[in-house]
């Protein structure tokens, strides 16, 4: 007769069914946390046992201190919010004395969002934190502005995408992973570009930009005039990136943009994602995280999936039943 599992070890299954592979970074399961929309981590502990989480995406960090936009910097829209924060942030060497080693002492992989104006500025980023131990990936936003280019978002154009990727990939050992924007109609050109220079992963999606009129003012509702919407209503904008570049690419994604429940997480891993980014969600729920991760288990199991793993891509075609 076999013997009985002990407590300890159905607990290790269950954590094994959980775990997922981002390229060569491992996560102890698939719900991280999206950058933006956690600080970096501290702000969130406590209402949440940090350790349990898939990653930390950090707020992003330039080569210098960034000031960020003028107030009013959000807006709560229906089904979202609009952010105009502006990238603000206190500089790579203020991340790394002040907040990496608290990131480091939980022992949960942290992914590192890195932004510039120039490629020369991410590369500088990339090079200091490669420095770093406690770093699992970095994160490269390419929704920054190029300054030498009339201001247009890397991550609109293939060519510029490709660019920054390129001098990120030469600056540093740690896998880079980097975020799409929703903003260009030539999203699987970007993300094929940034494949082909060099990139270990993928995220997606970034915030879509949007509008809101404040009418007792009569004027925009944002200092920054625009910003990004982000929350459920650009959940179907967010999914519809990942199928499309999951199956263009052959790299994992990293799939976010209106996650609030385990079914949104398995909506996403269908689509082709690897893993998860929750975000706004955190503001208006801050134990959303650990909500989804009590659930997923049993939902994989009313599901008939024995792992995450086997999710992935799941409702690609040929993947049917």
């Amino acid at each position: 007769m076999e013997p009985m599992p002990t407590e300890a070890g159905r607990v290790a299954v269950e954590a094994d069914r959980l775990v997922v592979q981002v390229g060569s970074v491992r996560l102890p399961n698939p719900v991280m946390v999206a950058s933006g929309t956690f600080g970096f981590g501290p702000e969130y502990a406590p209402w949440v046992d940090i350790r349990r989480l898939g990653g930390i995406a950090v707020k992003g960090v330039a080569p210098e201190p960034w000031p960020g936009n003028p107030p009013p910097r959000v807006w709560e829209t229906p089904g979202g919010l609009l952010n105009s924060i502006g990238l603000q942030n206190p500089g790579v060497e203020t991340f790394v004395a002040e907040d990496l080693p608290y990131l480091r002492s939980t022992g949960v992989p942290v992914v590192v969002n890195i932004i510039g104006h120039t490629p020369d500025e991410y590369a500088r980023v990339a090079a200091r934190l490669d420095r770093e131990p406690g770093i699992a990936a970095l994160e490269v936003n390419i929704s920054c502005p190029n300054i030498k280019r009339g201001g247009i978002a890397f991550g609109h154009d293939p060519a510029q995408a490709g660019a920054v990727t390129a001098a990120v990939r030469a600056a540093t050992r740690l896998p880079v992973w980097v975020k799409l924007s929703p903003n260009t109609h030539e999203v699987v050109r970007v993300a094929e570009a940034v494949a082909a220079a060099g990139a270990d992963a993928l995220t997606a999606i970034n915030t879509v930009v949007g509008l809101a009129i404040d009418i007792e003012r009569r004027r925009p509702a944002l200092g920054g005039i625009t910003g990004g919407l982000s929350g459920p209503a650009v959940k179907p904008v967010a999914l519809r990136v990942v199928w499309e570049v999951s199956q263009a690419v052959g790299l994992p994604v990293v799939g976010m943009g209106g996650i609030q429940s385990a079914r949104d997480v398995v909506e996403f891993l269908m689509a082709g994602a690897s893993a998860v980014m929750v975000g706004t969600a955190n503001f208006a729920r801050p134990t959303v995280t650990a909500e989804i991760l009590d659930a997923l288990p049993g939902l994989l199991d009313e599901l008939g999936f024995r792992s995450v793993a086997e999710v992935v891509g799941a409702a690609h075609p040929g993947r049917r039943g």
